[in-house]
């Protein structure tokens, strides 16, 4: 369980205070007029039919992370203190695209946290095991063409659990959902009340 009392986290994108609230349980429609510029997307959400790429194996359609959909170019800011854990980009259609995993550490425990769908640009001036302060800005959201193939937006991901590489798995199948929970915790503990 992720603790979190009395700690501090800096917003990863500034939202306004309106903005849409997206529903992916009756799927996904990249082509659909949006209500508002920025949006969230829920964490544990069962998204028939969303993932289609060849890394999803089987089916993998519910959503470990939380999406905040906002224009390409966006400043995606740290939410605490930490470092580079692992860069790079995840090109196959329907991935991340480029994705930063940063290191953290409070409450003696250690905490990882997957930016994905970031713009190429932001891969450039980080290499492993840098530091940065909360609120730094880290990337910059990308757009469709360099994003993996998605209406521009944030996928924040928190993990528990040691990336080896700059990937975490996004969509988990209904057999891995309860251990994905343990490994994967809200990332509301650390964005806030988003819904």
């Amino acid at each position: 369980m992720l603790r979190t009392d009395s700690v501090s986290f800096h917003p990863v994108i500034r939202l306004p205070e309106e903005y849409e609230l997206y529903d992916f349980t009756i799927g996904y429609d990249p082509a659909r007029i949006l209500s508002h510029a920025y949006g969230v997307g829920k964490y544990d959400e069962v998204r028939p039919g969303m993932y289609l790429g060849e890394q999803f194996e089987g089916v993998r359609n519910i959503h470990m992370g939380v999406d905040i959909g906002c224009p390409a170019g966006e400043p995606v800011f740290a939410f605490y203190a930490g470092s580079i854990h692992k860069l790079g980009d995840n090109a196959l259609p329907y991935d991340y695209g480029p994705t930063i995993i940063t290191r953290h550490e409070w409450l003696g425990q250690v905490v990882f946290a997957l930016h994905g769908h970031l713009s190429r640009s932001s891969l450039e001036r980080w290499s492993e095991g840098m530091p940065f302060a909360a609120g730094a800005q880290l990337a910059t959201v990308g757009a469709m063409g360099e994003n993996g193939g998605w209406n521009p937006h944030l996928h924040f991901q928190l993990s528990l659990v040691e990336p080896h590489t700059h990937d975490l798995p996004g969509a988990v199948s209904a057999a891995q959902r309860a251990q994905a929970l343990r490994d994967y915790p809200d990332p509301r503990l650390v964005l806030g009340p988003l819904y």
